[in-house]
């Protein structure tokens, strides 16, 4: 009974290092992005080949966006001998920091042909409108 909770107790830190393991592994997936800004907009394509649009999660929290989802694999290994495979399966993650004048409220995603588009719409400015004022004459 002692061996047993000493185990248990041991366990654990042999286990330390891979506990954040998935985080790692979704950040090394971390999908190819590109960012522009436009007049009153901001837009964040996020490159995913291969990814059903059910697949991925947005969400924002404060001023960031985090993009996150898996990437599935279909392939049927048996009877087969692979020489080599480049393509990555598993879950991926990429977290994008919004520059203060994001409208965090308006945000927009469209998915196609593995391509998320995000549209994030710039805070309008305060200030105020130049006008004519009138001389009067006496």
């Amino acid at each position: 009974m002692v061996e047993k909770s000493h185990t248990a107790g041991w366990l654990p830190h042999i286990y330390d290092p891979l506990r954040n393991f998935g985080q790692r592994v979704a950040d090394w997936f971390a999908p190819l992005s590109d960012a522009s800004a436009i007049e009153d907009s901001y837009e964040i394509n996020v490159e995913l080949p291969g990814v059903k649009s059910e697949d991925v999660d947005v969400a924002i929290d404060g001023n960031t966006i985090t993009v996150r989802g898996e990437k599935r694999s279909q392939r049927e290994e048996s009877g087969r001998t692979f020489f080599f495979s480049e393509r990555e399966y598993g879950s991926f993650q990429r977290t994008f920091r919004l520059p203060p004048d994001a409208d965090g409220e308006k945000i927009e995603a469209d998915y196609a042909d593995g391509l998320l588009k995000l549209k994030i719409a710039k805070i309008k400015s305060s200030k105020p409108e130049e006008r004519k004022i009138t001389i009067k004459t006496k």
